[in-house]
This record gives C-alpha cells, structure tokens and sequence, in this order.
C-alpha cells in the first residue's frame, strides 16, 4: 500500500512538529516500510549541530520508520500500536559523515525482524539516490 503522506504520518507516530522526519510512505506491507524523507535539507532541523547533520541521525530516521510501520499494521488490524521506546541501535554502519549535503529525497526502509509481546526488532537502511548511507538494527520495547 502507499500514497500515506505527512498529514496522515502524523496520525500514526508520536513525532510531530519539526521531530516528523518522514514525509511520504511509498510502499509497506505486514513486514516492510519504504518511506522518503526530504527533512535532512532543511535549515531547522532539530537534530543539526554546528550547522550540520550528521549521518548518525539517520538512526532516528531508521526508527521513525518503524515507529510508523507498526502503527500501519496495527491501524490495518483495527487497532492502534501499541506505544514503545527505542532501547538498543546494533551493527549501525554510515558510509559518511553528514547528509544535509544531499541534494533530494533519502530513501528510508524498515524491515520487521521479530515481534513479541514486549517488543520488537527492525533492520533499518537509509539511502540516497540508490546508494546506502547507513543500515542498523534496532530494538523497540512496549510501554506498559
């Protein structure tokens, strides 16, 4: 399914305002999310630091990503997700150091690893123009 832009994002995950990274799902099923994200450009970026993005905030992308795969699925089942908190960032690799640089849409895709009761995992993989900037693994454990 796609065609999900930031209006409707905002309704499934707890980022909101300038922290709303994602902007358009372009495609997702019960295990995968491909999102896109122009928000590394822009000058008020809350994670900036010295002017500069820098690539490790690509994690955050990786988990808003999850964030708002598990609130599609959840919402397709009749549901709403179930809210959680980013515990643990594993095997994360960057291929540089910053990326506001990048002119155009970063691809953003979130793979659902394994989901139980209290928690779940996602591999992550952010990408510009076809070319994989950073991938990781990640851990989500349900809020009680």
């Amino acid at each position: 399914m796609s065609g999900i832009g930031r209006a409707e994002i905002a309704g499934l995950i707890p980022h909101q305002g300038p922290m709303s990274l994602l902007d358009r799902v372009l495609q997702w099923d019960a295990t995968h999310l491909d999102a896109g994200a122009t928000s590394h450009r822009r000058e008020d970026h809350p994670l900036r630091s010295n002017g500069q993005l820098r690539a490790v905030h690509l994690c955050e992308y990786g988990a808003q990503a999850a964030a708002l795969h598990g609130g599609l699925v959840a919402r397709a089942a009749g549901a709403v997700a179930a809210p959680g908190y980013l515990v643990a960032l594993r095997d994360v690799s960057l291929a540089r150091d910053r990326v506001d640089d990048l002119e155009g849409e970063l691809q953003i895709h979130a793979e659902l690893l394994l989901e139980d009761r209290s928690s779940w995992q996602y591999l992550f993989t952010a990408a510009h123009a076809g070319t994989p900037l950073a991938t990781g693994r990640l851990a989500i454990i349900r809020r009680k």
